[in-house]
């Protein structure tokens, strides 16, 4: 990181940095003076909301960075998973941006893969059929599922 970064937290809100979560009781600013690994609370999804393969990815890489004991097992899933991911998908944008993404997540810039897998959340839906967030559509059991 050549610059500070300044964060602002609203009350009740929480950070995950480096593994550990902090909750703040007012509103603050953290300002990160050195390289972290972070992630603000309204960036983490849980298991049960990573119903396409994109966010299903968007999970495991942020496991890397929210429970640092079992980044070594996530990674390894990445790795798995990914191929299949690219394999899955037609969309000649989508692939290019995951095999940055694999970059990313290969030279440990964890955030910046989360951020790109985040950007190609409107053209998997696209991609999809558009049926993303319809209730009762078909999901995806894994990442790579096709339908």
């Amino acid at each position: 990181m050549t610059n500070t970064l300044k964060i602002s937290l609203k009350p009740n809100e929480k950070i995950y940095i480096n593994g550990a979560v902090i909750r703040v009781d007012r509103k603050v600013t953290i300002e990160l003076m050195n390289d972290v690994q972070f992630l603000l609370e309204s960036h983490v999804i849980q298991a049960d909301q990573a119903s396409t393969p994109l966010r299903q990815l968007y999970f495991i890489v942020q496991v890397m960075l929210i429970n640092p004991a079992g980044a070594d097992d996530a990674r390894e899933m990445f790795r798995r998973s990914l191929p299949l991911l690219i394999a899955s998908f037609e969309d000649a944008e989508i692939c290019s941006a995951l095999k940055q993404i694999d970059r990313m997540v290969g030279e440990d810039h964890i955030y910046e893969a989360l951020k790109a897998i985040r950007s190609l959340y409107p053209l998997e839906r696209r991609a999809l059929g558009g049926n993303d967030d319809v209730p009762g559509a078909p999901r995806p059991l894994a990442v790579g599922a096709r339908y």
